[in-house]
């Protein structure tokens, strides 16, 4: 079976950024399958230029996965509309791109940006055949509850594009399952739709380590409590709340919150967190995927907030698998099926969204009673470990690829 998949924002473990479709990826070439993914040139998150083109892993191993990047017009970290002038760049490099791809039994688009999705779609049509849409988040009702989508025009189309693709698409892969209700109420068929969750491969981090090294790095002494926010600085990931909470500890000099990632809104919290004068918070920027495994090691408690919107309730953040993969407790400021996922395992403490004083609490009760914050996340781990392993969603991912290529042939 050979699969193409147009990611523009695909990562793999030495870029900075999520590696689910890597992940996956890997698996399936590891059975047999080819697995090409056409991609950006320039980091998602950095913006930076990357290789043009490569293969990630040892050349000739089985478990290799091609990946082809692309030309995108840089303005990924402007205004929406240079943001949506980049998604469009690379929906029209793309298409060009995939379509010198030969042998190709199916394509997989994956949204948000939602255009290469339908890039995905246009080529599929093209070489004749099946199309696989995977939704990651729900665009365009996140843009239009964040309120960055607002023209009625454009929200018309989108959702029209939306549903144009869902009704396109031989199969549809959702990361939660919030998002398949979301499907299923917008009239898609129920046999149209499979869950493959957010999730982690647990054997890549290593719960007794204790991150020394990259401690060091930051000048932090082993008596330093450290809660790390690990991913993109961005609009939707209220990180705003995360520094208002750090202010309210700012007289606690054994707390340092550390945000790793980078993102649109990067420069614009270093400015925040410099105005507020708090000397207990670091950017010390992205690193490469490989490197997530020693930062969290690093960490005694780990922080993932989002936007107080009703639509990121169904939303399965990567990040907080990662956390409960090291065995760190989550301080989690996300309503909704993530939170179920954490509280079920008694893996971390909720705080409502937007609520810096309730983070704050959090941080200091983990800070102050670090056996139960230890606890906590042996109960992650084992959490992901029985219900979250890439490994085993790998397989329910192969099944559906290859149930679609046998039903085309």
């Amino acid at each position: 079976m050979n699969v193409l998949l147009i990611h523009q924002a695909f990562a793999g473990t030495g870029d900075p950024g999520g590696t689910r479709h890597y992940e996956l990826a890997r698996c399936l070439a590891a059975e047999g399958h080819q697995f090409t993914v056409v991609t950006s040139e320039l980091s998602y998150l950095t913006g930076r230029l990357r290789e043009t083109e490569r293969e990630i892993g040892p050349a000739g191993r089985e478990d290799s996965v091609r990946v082809v990047r692309t030309w995108t017009l840089n303005a990924l970290h402007r205004s929406f509309i240079w943001r949506v002038a980049a998604f469009l760049s690379f929906m029209m490099s793309s298409v060009v791109a995939s379509l010198r791809i030969r042998n190709v039994d199916l394509v997989i688009g994956t949204s948000p940006p939602i255009f290469q999705a339908a890039a995905a779609w246009l080529v599929s049509v093209v070489k004749r055949v099946p199309f696989i849409l995977e939704v990651r988040d729900l665009w365009p009702e996140f843009a239009i509850d964040m309120g960055v989508l607002t023209n009625p025009t454009l929200i018309r189309f989108s959702r029209w594009l939306e549903g144009f693709l869902y009704s396109r698409a031989t199969q549809i892969i959702v990361n939660s399952p919030a998002y398949e209700k979301y499907l299923l109420e917008r009239g898609v068929p129920q046999a149209k739709v499979t869950v493959v969750p957010n999730g982690v491969d647990p054997s890549m981090f290593d719960p007794e380590e204790d991150g020394r090294e990259y401690r060091r790095e930051l000048a932090f002494g082993p008596d330093v409590f450290v809660a790390t926010y690990a991913g993109a600085l961005g609009m939707a990931n209220d990180i705003p709340t995360i520094l208002r909470a750090a202010k309210v500890l700012e007289d606690r000099a054994d707390i340092k919150f550390v945000f790793v990632g980078d993102g649109k809104e990067r420069s614009n919290l270093e400015d925040s967190a410099a105005e507020m004068e708090l000397s207990n918070v670091i950017f010390p920027g992205p690193v490469i995927k490989s490197r997530i495994p020693e930062v969290l090691a690093a960490s005694d408690a780990c922080i993932a907030t989002l936007m107080n919107i009703p639509m990121f309730k169904t939303t399965y953040p990567n990040k907080v698998f990662d956390y409960m993969a090291a065995a760190r407790p989550t301080v989690l400021g996300i309503d909704g099926v993530i939170r179920d996922v954490v509280e079920s395992a008694g893996g971390g403490i909720f705080v409502p969204p937007g609520d810096s004083e309730a983070l704050a609490g959090a941080v200091t009760r983990l800070a102050d009673d670090r056996e139960a914050a230890r606890e906590m996340g042996q109960r992650a781990r084992a959490c992901v470990e029985q219900n979250f392993d890439r490994r085993r969603q790998s397989a329910l991912f192969a099944s559906v690829l290859e149930l679609v290529v046998g039903a085309a042939g």
